[in-house]
């Protein structure tokens, strides 16, 4: 943007000029303001915050902004604006009514699959707990990044020697934790879970499993499995009362005290909260309690060999720097995790999604179990191992 002095002076009667960028240049710029852009993810946000995609998704066809405004009991001037940004992030389709002279507006089918609060994949409690929590830790990234700690002191006032105790500040925060999960496993659960053949393994146990979101996917992928989900007993009895379960009885929960017995543990988004040498602790403490021919299968965002890439794990890595004590690891990191603790013949599989899975078992597996990995493995054309 060019200000001009109020005297009537142009640019161009000006001898002296300086020279406008190329196109590619303004494409690079553009790239770079683009990156502060801060409204864009808050244009989400207050979308989802406010109902607007629950109500486009509840209409009986398009609404107008009016309309919108009226139902949501907000401005027409802002409500106006917000839609018409959600239409530019491609995440609201709009159309002019003949003879009426107005624009009406109604959810695109990505909104309506992950944003309206009725869809069985919806991840919109996910995307308040990053607009309430995640989001306001970011902006001490510079903090974090001098301290090597994470920010809640800074952010929210709350003291994270405890981790979880940070994490869970207030039972509302817990449970805007526990069904954002729940809104993860519904689309990222059956991938990771199907990356490997785990029907050997009948017996489950979901370490740190919060609702059970990731249990519930299990028994509908594993007919023959029972999965205890293991977490604190405030986690435990808040997913008791506010989350369903089959009534077949395939999931049990356990509050605390020594780890159950099983062939299998889960460990989904837990190490990555966590620093090497605590990981350590826990996996020898899983390595003691798991029976002969069990294992691990860890899942989490896989960095690249050489630690830059992809993209999205980078950035989930730093977001560990600024709310947990941990990080991403890449395949080689684990392994240096899991062999100490007594796992081995690690096998790693990418899935194409944001979580990916890494299968470790109990020493050496016997019969079928074996034989059984080792065909899903080779069926694959999968990376053999980490």
């Amino acid at each position: 943007m060019t200000l001009l002095p109020s005297s009537g002076w142009r640019p161009d009667s000006h001898v002296h000029r300086t020279p406008h960028p190329g196109k590619s240049s303004s494409r690079r710029v553009g790239r770079v303001l683009r990156l502060w852009f801060l409204p864009l993810p808050q244009v989400l946000f207050a979308a989802c915050e406010l109902g607007v995609f629950d109500l486009l998704a509840e209409a009986p066809g398009p609404l107008g902004s009016a309309a919108v405004a009226a139902h949501l009991g907000i401005s027409c001037r802002g409500t106006e604006q917000l839609l018409d940004a959600c239409v530019l992030l491609k995440l609201l389709h709009v159309e002019m009514r003949r003879g009426e002279g107005k624009s009406v507006y109604a959810n695109t089918e990505l909104a309506s699959a992950y944003l309206a609060g009725t869809s069985p994949t919806s991840q919109q409690h996910m995307l308040l707990y990053v607009a309430r929590t995640t989001y306001l830790c970011w902006a001490h990234l510079a903090e974090a990044v001098r301290e090597g700690k994470n920010q809640y002191l800074k952010t929210f006032g709350v003291p994270s020697e405890e981790l979880f105790s940070a994490i869970y500040r207030s039972e509302g925060e817990r449970l805007q934790f526990l069904r954002g999960l729940g809104d993860v496993w519904s689309v990222e659960g059956r991938g990771v879970l199907a990356a490997f053949d785990l029907s050997p393994f009948p017996l489950v146990c979901d370490l740190g499993g919060c609702s059970g979101a990731l249990a519930k996917e299990c028994t509908s992928l594993y007919a023959g499995c029972h999965v205890t989900v293991f977490d604190m007993p405030d986690v435990v009895q808040m997913a008791k009362r506010h989350f369903s379960f089959p009534e077949d009885g395939r999931i049990s929960f356990r509050e605390g005290g020594p780890l159950p017995e099983a062939d299998l543990y889960l460990l989904a988004r837990v190490l990555h909260d966590w620093t090497d040498d605590k990981c350590s602790r826990l996996l020898a403490r899983i390595h003691g309690a798991c029976r002969t021919g069990g294992g691990i299968l860890v899942i989490e965002s896989l960095l690249d060999a050489d630690g830059r890439g992809p993209l999205t794990t980078q950035l989930y890595s730093l977001n560990m720097l600024v709310q947990t004590e941990g990080r991403e690891r890449t395949p080689a990191q684990y392994r240096a995790l899991l062999a100490p603790a007594g796992f081995h013949d690690i096998q790693c599989r990418r899935t194409g999604g944001t979580y990916d899975a890494i299968l470790t078992p109990h020493g050496l597996l016997i019969g079928a179990v074996a034989t059984g990995l080792r065909q899903s493995h080779s069926n694959t054309g999968s990376e053999p191992h980490l």
